[in-house]
């Protein structure tokens, strides 16, 4: 018999209505413990309003939330097929010759559509959000001046120095004033591991943005607190024509190999549509982009996962009435998703760290539940 089109409105309502819901709810338990923590970094310094720490909490919303997505979908399953069973209205589908694979497709084909609707749409702008909070954090509770950037034309990288006010060489001295003002060093290639920047310039400002000098470096490689550039040639601003060269020069910065990974590792500030052109530029450049690759790819495999979810809530919640199993039900979907958190987050970590192919890492977990599921209800059903 085929299920008709009434039903299937019916229950993929039901469903989506229950998903939104959940996920609402579970947003504002993140917002509220998220607001609490920023509140209380926040009380380091004086300047940061409520207000401002509210909508710091607005922003970072997305972070966490798009990893409770797929929880939503599986407690939001369960509990529509407990519904469902409790009011009897499953056990009247199914006397009625519609088999379990007949009443799960319109389900199934919400949570399909909902994992589109995270990859196309909620992604993209949950990812804007998320490069606001990093913006916000960076200046009003991290107090970072340091900005960094990576484009297909290398590594930009912008630190505030104290320069020399008067200098045709690049070497400092007791006896010369020292202005504030910053730099903006700039690399063409990264040299993997040893952290060798390679086609280096280095641009020096004042504060009041005026260009003193250039210096150019075939390498410059990070130690403790310099970068130690080599062969340099310095272009000053005060003497047109004119270069010195010199062996080498070392530029002082408070910035560290994780300072610089971590300013642009955060895949959960890509967006969807911009991560291939990201992945490509960062290989280009040099860095290592396994970590953005499995992270693309997990979000690629989420269609698969969120099925998965579906068939296994319905394994462990659409049990008779009278079985009084609503205590095990849930125990079993707090289980459930215990372990696939678990499984995908050390499958995944074992990706970023190359321990593993790529989408191995990535789609084995959605892989592995599906097939469960998938067994599972062929064994307990026999529609």
């Amino acid at each position: 018999m085929k299920i008709t089109t009434t039903l299937s409105l019916y229950l993929a309502k039901r469903y989506f209505v229950n998903l939104i819901v959940l996920l609402l709810a579970l947003l504002a338990v993140i917002y509220l413990f998220d607001t609490v923590e920023l509140i209380r970094r926040a009380s380091k310094h004086e300047d940061v309003a409520l207000g401002l720490v509210l909508k710091m909490g607005l922003y970072k919303l997305p972070e966490v939330g798009q990893t409770l997505i797929p929880f939503a979908v599986l407690f939001s399953a369960m509990f529509t097929f407990w519904q469902l069973t409790r009011k009897y209205e499953l056990i009247v589908v199914r006397a009625s010759g519609f088999s379990v694979w007949q009443f799960l497709t319109p389900i199934t084909f919400v949570a399909i559509f909902f994992a589109v609707l995270h990859m196309t749409v909620i992604n993209p702008v949950g990812s804007i959000l998320v490069n606001k909070f990093e913006d916000m954090e960076r200046k009003y509770l991290k107090r970072e001046s340091n900005q960094i950037a990576v484009f297909q034309e290398g590594l930009w990288l912008t630190q505030n120095i104290l320069i020399e006010q008067a200098s045709n060489a690049p070497t400092s001295s007791d006896e010369q004033n020292l202005t504030s003002g910053y730099v903006i060093l700039h690399a063409q290639k990264i040299k993997q591991p040893d952290w060798i920047l390679q086609n280096v310039t280095v641009l020096y400002f004042t504060d009041n943005n005026d260009f003193l000098q250039r210096i150019d470096a075939p390498t410059a490689r990070l130690e403790g607190e310099f970068w130690n550039l080599t062969d340099i040639t310095l272009h000053p601003a005060t003497a047109e024509g004119i270069t010195i060269k010199q062996d080498s020069y070392k530029l002082p910065t408070t910035l560290t190999v994780q300072d610089i990974e971590e300013s642009f590792s955060s895949p959960q500030s890509m967006s969807f549509w911009k991560l291939p052109s990201y992945i490509n530029t960062l290989e280009e450049t040099g860095f290592d982009a396994t970590r953005i690759k499995v992270y693309y790819q997990s979000l690629l495999a989420q269609p698969l996962l969120f099925c998965a979810m579906i068939l296994l809530a319905a394994t462990v919640s659409m049990q008779p009435p009278r079985s009084k199993g609503t205590f095990t039900m849930i125990a079993a979907g707090v289980f459930i998703g215990f372990i696939l958190f678990f499984m995908s987050s050390f499958l995944q970590a074992l990706g970023a760290s190359q321990q593993i192919p790529v989408m191995m890492a990535a789609w084995s977990p959605a892989l592995i539940a599906f097939l469960l599921g998938l067994s599972a209800m062929m064994n307990i059903e026999d529609g």
